[in-house]
């Protein structure tokens, strides 16, 4: 619910998905639950979707199958060539045993998710949450730079830079020009953001 999935859809499921212990730990989205529809194979599953995206966590079991496989980062990057109307389907197998080999041959790509070697495998909420946070910040990440990275003009930068000298004149400071030049380098390289500089501008103004 959190990263806006309207559909699920189940192959073969094991559980009963209205039962009341499927509905108490699926806590807001049992709607989503209970809308959610069952089929008998992945084709019937998918047959609506553009392109199919397995998940593993063992990545030599894709290798067999010889699909292309995608770290996680990549694979978000990959499904923006095809477009906003594209119908995007992840299929997350089971949680003891993942998908098959053969399950993996029907889908389009295969996605990995980069984890400790050790202990390489995820349980599949867990899977699904990074995919799905993946996924959405891919879409968002126009918003966020337009919300959190003003572009600072140049213009901004000098006037922030004229408010710490005029500071400075009225401290004892023995080497004032080193101070200022500090000053502005450490700005310089920190790449503020326009809202940072007028926040700055702000803390200096008298």
């Amino acid at each position: 619910m959190n990263f806006g999935i309207k559909k699920l859809y189940f192959v073969k499921p094991r559980a009963k998905l209205t039962g009341s212990k499927s509905i108490m730990f699926s806590k807001h989205a049992s709607s989503l639950l209970k809308n959610a529809k069952v089929y008998g194979s992945i084709a019937e599953a998918t047959r609506e979707c553009t392109i199919v995206i397995g998940t593993t966590g063992i990545w030599e079991k894709a290798n067999r199958t010889f699909k292309r496989i995608f770290l996680l980062q990549n694979s978000a990057q990959k499904l923006k060539r095809f477009g906003k109307e594209a119908v995007i389907g992840i299929l997350i197998g089971r949680d003891d045993t993942g998908l098959s080999a053969k399950e993996i041959e029907e889908c389009d790509m295969v996605m990995y998710i980069a984890t400790d070697k050790n202990y390489p495998v995820l349980n599949i909420s867990h899977a699904l949450s990074l995919i799905l946070y993946e996924f959405t910040k891919q879409k968002m990440l126009p918003i966020y730079k337009d919300i959190s990275s003003r572009k600072v003009e140049r213009k901004e930068l000098n006037y922030l830079f004229k408010i710490f000298d005029s500071s400075l004149e009225k401290k004892r400071i023995r080497n004032k020009k080193a101070v200022s030049a500090v000053f502005r380098r450490m700005v310089s390289a920190s790449q503020p953001s326009g809202t940072e500089v007028h926040a700055l501008i702000t803390a200096l103004k008298e």
